[in-house]
């Protein structure tokens, strides 16, 4: 006799507010695929409560939170730092995505600009991209020079671990997909007239220059992968697993504690 496919608790998950909506948006059932949705939506949520624990820690105690998110384009950066932010105060988080810098910048010192972002005590800030764009994606597309490439490499250690010794939480996640994934999702983004927008110049690139982006990714993990600083590297093949992963980490990695 075969086992039961689905346990208790899944039925209760399908028959719960979360399980029946879920049913209903799908026009074909496919019972795998609900189930799937649906224990992703509640560890989903019971990670997003921590959250919330975990920010009001950082607001009572002063602390000072710096996350980075980086990756390939379309590898679901933006969309993990919004399922992060859904439910968090929005008067003590921040979320940058730098544009390219101004005329002025360009003659300042490259980390100031960021700097200029930091978090005050009792906020969070999420990094859409970073200062790492110097370590990957402006030398492959020409957007800098060598000397400027490794003048950058020669102080982001230092640079970080001013701001880990300024008792500043530094969390670094490099979001990775694989170049089939890439493709595929380049093409979805095409199809959809509502998130065309989303391709630049540099995406339409971004597979003819796989290769050279490996080169220089890894080059980034070799250098700057430290003791202090770390990188979390996440499979975000499947982007369920890569936001659950993300948020996973960031929930172990600041010891907030919750009040009794």
């Amino acid at each position: 006799m075969e086992k039961e496919k689905y346990t208790d608790r899944d039925m209760e998950l399908l028959n719960s507010k979360l399980g029946l909506y879920t049913l209903l948006q799908n026009k074909k059932v496919n019972l795998d695929k609900v189930m799937q949705e649906v224990r992703y939506g509640a560890e989903l949520k019971k990670q997003q409560e921590e959250l919330i624990k975990l920010q009001n820690w950082v607001i009572k105690n002063g602390k000072k939170v710096v996350i980075l998110f980086e990756g390939r384009d379309a590898a679901g950066k933006g969309g993990a730092i919004r399922r992060i932010t859904e439910y968090i105060n929005p008067r003590h988080f921040r979320t940058i995505a730098l544009n390219i810098p101004t005329s002025d910048e360009k003659q300042q010192w490259f980390f100031q600009r960021y700097i200029n972002h930091l978090p005050k005590p009792g906020e969070i800030v999420f990094f859409d991209r970073s200062w790492y764009n110097r370590a990957v994606v402006e030398p492959v597309n020409g957007f800098c020079t060598e000397d400027e490439y490794k003048r950058f490499m020669s102080q982001v250690n230092d640079f970080e671990r001013m701001l880990v010794q300024s008792d500043t939480y530094l969390i670094k996640l490099y979001f990775s997909i694989s170049k089939e994934e890439q493709a595929k999702r380049f093409a979805e983004i095409k199809e959809d007239p509502l998130k065309r927008w989303k391709m630049t110049p540099v995406d339409e690139k971004a597979q003819e220059l796989w290769d050279e982006y490996t080169r220089y990714k890894e080059k980034m993990f070799e250098v700057t992968d430290t003791e202090f600083a770390p990188w979390l590297i996440i499979d975000a093949n499947k982007k369920s697993t890569a936001r659950l992963t993300a948020i996973s980490h960031v929930l172990e990695v600041i010891p907030y504690k919750t009040e009794v």
